[in-house]
C-alpha cells in the first residue's frame, strides 16, 4: 500500500497514545518503542498528542526518550523542557462544575468520572459508559453551552471550545519553527479529527472509529499500535 504522498516526507510526526500506540488490551505495542526511536534517530521528532493527562504523557515521553513536545488533554496542556514553563490553555474549573451539575440532573451519573481526573488540569472526563446524547443535550441547554462534549474510546471529555489537538499542535509547530505542511499525524478517535484537519498527511490506525478512518488520508490495515512499524518503514525508506 502507499502510506505517503509521492515525494513527501514529514519533518515531524504527532501520534495519539490510547488506541494508537497501544493494542486492544491497552498495552503499548512492543514494536512501537523501536519504531519511534528510529524516527528520532533520523531527525524526525515525535510529538505525543493525547487526551490523557500530563503525568502519564510525560512518563511515556521520558521512557520512550522522545524529543518533541507533548500535547496533553486535547491541547489543553502543552509542554517541552526547553520552554521553561508549561502552557495551560484552560483551567478546567468550568468543565468540573458542569460535571457536578450533570450528576444532579442524571440519576446515577458519577461526576468524579475516570481515574485520571485526579491529575487533570484543563478539562474533565466522565465515564465513556454515560449517556452521550443526554449529556450533550443537557450541556447545550445549561449555563455551559459553549463547552465541547467529545467521546473517545476511553472517556467523555468536557472541554472549553478553544481546546483541541489541532489547535494545540498549531502552537507547538510555531514554537518548533515548523508548519502544518511538515506534519504527519496518527490517530484513532474523534478527538484526533482536529489534527487530521491541519496536518499535511493523516493516518488512521486499524480499529479506529469508522468516520475517523474515512477522514484520514490513509486507513491502516494493521490494528492499533501494529500500524506504527510499517508506517515508519515507509517514512524512512
Amino acid at each position: 500500500m502507499q502510506w505517503l504522498p509521492k515525494d513527501w516526507r514529514p519533518k515531524v510526526v504527532a501520534v495519539d497514545i490510547d488506541g494508537t500506540l497501544t493494542n486492544e488490551n491497552k498495552l503499548i505495542e512492543p514494536t512501537v518503542i523501536e519504531s519511534l526511536q528510529r524516527l528520532e534517530k533520523a531527525g524526525i521528532p515525535v510529538i505525543l498528542a493525547t487526551g490523557n493527562v500530563r503525568a502519564i504523557t510525560y512518563g511515556l515521553w521520558r521512557f520512550l526518550n522522545l524529543s518533541g513536545p507533548i500535547c496533553c488533554e486535547n491541547g489543553g496542556v502543552l509542554w517541552h523542557p526547553d520552554w521553561g514553563e508549561t502552557q495551560y490553555r484552560a483551567d478546567g474549573s468550568e468543565a468540573r462544575a458542569a460535571a457536578q451539575w450533570l450528576a444532579r440532573k442524571i440519576p446515577g451519573l458519577d461526576w468524579r468520572g475516570i481515574e485520571t481526573n485526579q491529575w487533570r488540569e484543563s478539562e474533565w472526563c466522565l465515564s465513556p459508559e454515560e449517556d452521550l446524547e443526554l449529556i450533550q443535550t443537557l450541556i447545550s441547554d445549561s449555563q455551559w453551552p459553549h463547552l465541547s462534549v467529545v467521546k473517545t474510546g476511553f472517556a467523555i471529555h468536557l472541554m472549553e471550545p478553544q481546546l483541541s489537538k489541532g489547535s494545540g499542535l498549531k502552537i507547538i509547530l510555531e514554537r518548533m519553527g515548523m508548519t502544518a505542511a511538515d506534519l504527519l499525524c496518527v490517530g484513532d478517535a474523534p478527538n484526533d479529527l482536529s489534527m487530521f484537519e491541519i496536518a499535511e498527511w493523516s493516518v488512521a490506525v486499524g480499529g479506529a472509529f469508522a468516520y475517523v478512518s474515512q477522514a484520514a488520508d490513509v486507513a491502516s490495515p494493521f490494528a492499533h499500535g501494529k500500524t506504527i512499524a510499517p508506517l515508519v518503514d515507509a517514512i524512512l525508506s
